[in-house]
C-alpha cells in the first residue's frame, strides 16, 4: 500500500509542476481536511476542507499573491497510510518584489486512493519577511 500511496503523491506533485489542476483536485477525497503550516498567512482559515476550500483558500491566493510559485519534492517517506515528503518552495512575492526559497515538509494521508489530510510545516519566517509582515 505503501508504494501505491507514494506513487500517488509523487503524480500529485508532478501534475501541480505542469499546471494540471484537474488530475490534482481530483485526487482530493471531498471531504478532505487541509491544514497550512501555523503562522504562515494562509492558516488564517485553517482547517479548509473540501476541495472548492483548498482551491480558494490556498492555490487561488498563493497564485495572486506570488510569481513563479514553484513546489519542488526533494524525498519521499512513505508510511502505511501517509507519505510525507520535503522540498522546497520557491517564488517571488508580487507586492514587494522579494524572493522565497524555503523548505517544506508535507504529510498526506490517504484512504482509498484519496488525500484525506494534509498538514503541512514550512519555513515561515521566509514567508513573513517577504510579506513585510516581519521585520528583515
Amino acid at each position: 500500500m505503501s508504494s501505491t500511496n507514494k506513487a500517488l503523491i509523487e503524480s500529485l506533485y508532478a501534475a501541480f509542476r505542469t499546471g494540471d489542476v484537474a488530475t490534482f483536485f481530483a485526487a482530493l477525497d471531498p471531504g478532505v481536511v487541509w491544514t497550512e503550516a501555523e503562522n504562515i498567512a494562509y492558516a488564517d482559515r485553517n482547517p479548509y476542507v473540501g476541495p472548492e476550500q483548498v482551491g480558494e483558500g490556498v492555490f487561488g491566493r498563493l497564485m495572486a499573491d506570488w510569481d513563479a510559485f514553484t513546489v519542488t519534492p526533494e524525498q519521499f517517506v512513505a508510511g502505511d497510510d501517509a507519505v510525507a515528503v520535503t522540498g522546497r518552495y520557491r517564488a517571488t512575492y508580487k507586492q514587494t518584489g522579494a524572493p522565497i526559497d524555503a523548505q517544506f515538509v508535507h504529510v498526506w494521508t490517504i484512504r482509498d486512493g484519496r488525500i484525506i489530510r494534509f498538514q503541512q510545516f514550512a519555513d515561515t519566517l521566509q514567508f513573513a519577511r517577504a510579506m513585510n509582515q516581519v521585520a528583515v
